[in-house]
């Protein structure tokens, strides 16, 4: 078969949904200065889909030191990648900052998230060692893990008896092999909210030899006493051998980081393929994220907002009856029981009639039969975007119960 018809028969599970879905619910234009309330087809809406936890994308310190990052510097500059002409005092001092942060030796600065993941684990692991990881794991870490040439085990989310048993597979494999044993989890889960088992992973490492990375993406400024993480949450930063974040969420920018041992971020910068064949992070990202890092140590009244509205959106939608899983993070699922077409009804309902945007997630992210609508409360939302939006959801719960989205079609 020729490639182009294999690709047009075959549209992938969201693709074969784009007839009707696309720039409605998926690939939608929010327009508009960044808040709570933005323009969605010519309407406000009362968003609930940035990841701008801390409010930080148009705190006005971070706009000016945007600003004055573009006009100092322009985009261009550093020109090339940072092993060969890419390389500034403001990267370097980012990097010793983000250590500092997240008590950790030594840190590299990335490009982006996603492909920072992927090249770690590509740099970090060959065909002789073994990775074991969570099966609820973001979609860089289990394409990083695909691209390994050796073996790799998977254990159900957060299950510590699984995992020592994949660890004992593991072990036996590298005894032949000679290889080594990388531990990937997450700090905090971006669909369901919960936190990674960092405890329970770390006890294991009294009866097992192996390394473990955490992914912190949605973590890092929102987790622990200070916000430098899920692992400072739980009170085990230094057990988590390399940490990483990305700078998409609470910082509201580009970029990325991963921060360890000073011999193993060396050996990652030397030898990270996607840093090294890459150009470098441009000066006005650096400047920003500088100053963004500056504003999560100095104002921690950001982060104490942003769990005022978690605690009053999370506490407001369970005495209501909804389902909100196991999150205990800013990340807040709602989980609803129905089919693809009451999940396109729900968001259509929600948008145009309620005012309300919020992220639709439908199989086969989640199971068939089940909807979840995905709430990213921020800083900058007030009790009354609160109370709004409870309301909201209560009354698409009635027309839910009632069957009423499925005598329905939507037409956008």
């Amino acid at each position: 078969m020729d490639l182009f018809e294999k690709i047009a028969s075959n549209r992938g599970p969201l693709g074969s949904h784009s007839h009707y879905a696309h720039g409605y619910f998926t690939f939608p234009k929010l327009e508009g200065e960044i808040k709570p309330r933005m323009i969605f087809r010519g309407k406000e809406v009362l968003t609930w889909s940035l990841n701008n936890y801390l409010g930080l994308a148009n705190h006005p310190e971070v706009r000016q030191a945007d600003i004055d990052g573009a006009t100092d510097f322009g985009m261009g500059l550093p020109m090339g990648a940072r092993i060969m002409s890419g390389n500034s005092n403001l990267h370097e001092q980012l990097e010793n900052e983000l250590a500092e942060f997240v008590k950790k030796p030594d840190c590299l600065l990335l490009n982006f998230g996603y492909q920072g993941v992927v090249s770690i684990i590509d740099a970090l692991v060959n065909r002789h060692d073994v990775i074991v990881y969570d099966a609820e794991s973001h979609a860089c870490i289990i394409d990083g893990v695909r691209l390994h040439q050796g073996k790799r085990f998977v254990y159900p989310h957060n299950d510590m008896e699984s995992l020592e048993k994949q660890l004992q597979r593991a072990t036996r494999l590298t005894n032949e092999t000679g290889g080594g044993i990388l531990v990937i989890t997450e700090g905090v889960f971006g669909m369901s909210g919960n936190m990674g088992d960092l405890k329970g992973v770390l006890a294991l490492k009294d009866k097992y030899q192996f390394r473990l990375f955490v992914d912190d993406a949605h973590g890092f400024g929102t987790m622990g006493a200070t916000g430098a993480g899920t692992g400072e949450e739980q009170g085990i930063q230094e057990g988590i051998d390399l940490y990483f974040s990305t700078f998409a969420k609470s910082m509201a920018s580009i970029g990325a980081f991963v921060a360890g041992p000073e011999s193993v971020i060396e050996y990652l910068r030397y030898n990270m393929r996607s840093q090294i064949f890459a150009k470098s992070l441009p000066m006005p990202l650096v400047v920003g994220a500088i100053k963004r890092l500056e504003l999560l140590r100095t104002q921690p009244e950001l982060k104490d907002n942003l769990w005022t509205i978690v605690r009053a959106l999370q506490s407001g939608l369970r005495e209501k009856g909804f389902n909100l899983g196991t999150t205990k993070s800013p990340v807040t699922p709602v989980f609803l029981a129905g089919e693809i077409p009451d999940a396109t009804q729900i968001t259509f309902d929600l948008r145009e009639n309620h005012g309300i945007f919020c992220s639709i997630v439908v199989y086969p992210v989640v199971p068939k039969g089940v909807i979840m609508l995905r709430l990213i409360p921020t800083a900058v939302h007030t009790l009354d975007d609160v109370r709004e939006t409870i309301a909201a959801f209560e009354a698409v719960a009635v027309k839910l119960d009632k069957g009423l989205y499925s005598k329905n079609t939507v037409t956008v």
